[in-house]
């Protein structure tokens, strides 16, 4: 593992620095207190710099140049995500970029690719993912929603759940069984369903936080086009499981909940100046709040030790799974410290409470932290087996 910046990667890392400097606004950097503003409108007030990081070419780093990406390498990629985090820039579009965009570069046809692509990147359209089902999570592959072929569509009938950003959502990259007869890891199709089709209700679940971010969306004979089908028909599992962006280090989670343990640090300071915090309290915090920084730099290097394997070409497998693990588990240690140092002032968690009510409310979304994206239950079997070679149980 090489910690050093080649000439052409640290050049690169001076350009995105004097990116960052010249054009993003405090504004849209992330803030304590927007947790308590509308997510669409949160969107809306960062597009602006979407459009900025567009004119520059980064909105896609890892699509190749031919489908209007930047085309970058993986240190590239790393270089950018982890400056992008210093600065507290916005994340980029999980869905459309990050998902089902490198899907169809992989899999789709050219009709796909001219249709979808182009939206994507322009931030025209909206994406969300329909996955998970009541029943089916981490076990996805028991997934029960139906696609029945009739004519030039498909009949999708079935519910998924926790669909992130279902609400603002233009069109839905979604997983359904076409043969239910087949192992359960087969007989599942890849559609794109657009969100306006009749027969498609979105119905809201708010989190701990009082959040709205998830829902439950039902499919009742909803008719999608057969050209919306990805791939070939029952293949749709393996299509799936696409991603054309190897960037898997999550650098960026390191970054920020090392930014956070920072900005604890100096709320702990003020309140300690305000009598709001005793010395020997204090003196309990520090220690507590230097696990948590010495956590944050361990998620650093494991982040350095998978972008460091991508870019010798190969692919992190239980590697990945342990940052997803340590960062996901380190996400709520953050945040119940966080609520400690506010003491009784770590039950508010309104836009006037102590620092927008950033930490409470913190702690109540990292409940997820270790359920989505597959649980720390499924990671460690993944560690278990493939990284240290014990059986199945």
């Amino acid at each position: 593992m090489d910690f050093r910046d080649g000439p052409e990667d640290a050049a690169f890392r001076q350009e995105v620095r004097a990116f960052l400097k010249a054009e993003l606004r405090d504004e849209w950097k992330a803030r304590p207190d927007e947790g308590e503003e509308d997510v669409g409108a949160l969107y809306e007030r960062r597009r602006p710099w979407r459009e900025k990081v567009g004119k520059k070419g980064w909105t896609a780093p890892a699509w190749p140049k031919e489908y209007g990406g930047a085309g970058m390498t993986v240190i590239q990629q790393f270089i950018m995500n982890e400056e992008f985090a210093e600065a507290r820039a916005p994340a980029r579009d999980l869905f459309g970029i990050g998902m089902v965009g490198p899907t169809l570069i992989v899999h789709g046809n050219e009709e796909q690719k001219k249709e979808h692509l182009p939206r994507i990147l322009s931030a025209e359209v909206r994406w969300c993912q329909g996955y998970s089902e009541p029943e089916a999570g981490s076990d996805l592959a028991s997934l029960r929603t139906r696609a029945v072929r009739d004519g030039d569509d498909y009949v999708l009938n079935g519910q998924k759940i926790w669909t992130s950003m279902a609400q603002y959502a233009d069109w839905m990259f979604i997983l359904a069984r076409t043969d239910p007869d087949a192992p359960k890891h087969r007989g599942i199709s890849y559609f794109l369903a657009d969100m306006k089709a009749p027969g498609i209700d979105v119905r809201p679940l708010v989190d701990l936080s009082g959040r709205h971010m998830f829902n439950e969306v039902f499919l009742e004979n909803v008719r999608v086009p057969a050209r919306n089908r990805v791939g070939e028909e029952n293949r749709g599992w393996y299509i799936g499981a696409t991603t054309l962006d190897f960037e898997r280090s999550s650098i960026g989670a390191a970054v920020g909940l090392r930014l956070i343990v920072e900005d604890m640090v100096k709320l702990l300071q003020d309140r300690t100046k305000k009598g709001l915090c005793t010395a020997a309290r204090q003196r309990i915090l520090r220690f507590e709040l230097a696990d948590r920084l010495v956590e944050a730099h361990v998620a650093r290097m494991l982040s350095f030790r998978v972008v460091t394997m991508q870019a010798r070409g190969l692919i992190p497998n239980y590697e990945a799974s342990l940052v997803k693990t340590f960062v996901s588990e380190l996400n709520q240690r953050i945040f119940n410290t966080g609520v400690k140092v506010l003491g009784l002032h770590g039950m508010l968690r309104s836009d006037d409470a102590p620092d927008g009510g950033r930490y409470p409310r913190g702690y109540m979304e990292a409940v997820g932290s270790t359920i989505a994206g597959g649980t720390s239950e499924i990671q460690r079997n993944i560690i278990a087996t493939r990284g240290l070679g014990l059986p199945r149980v």
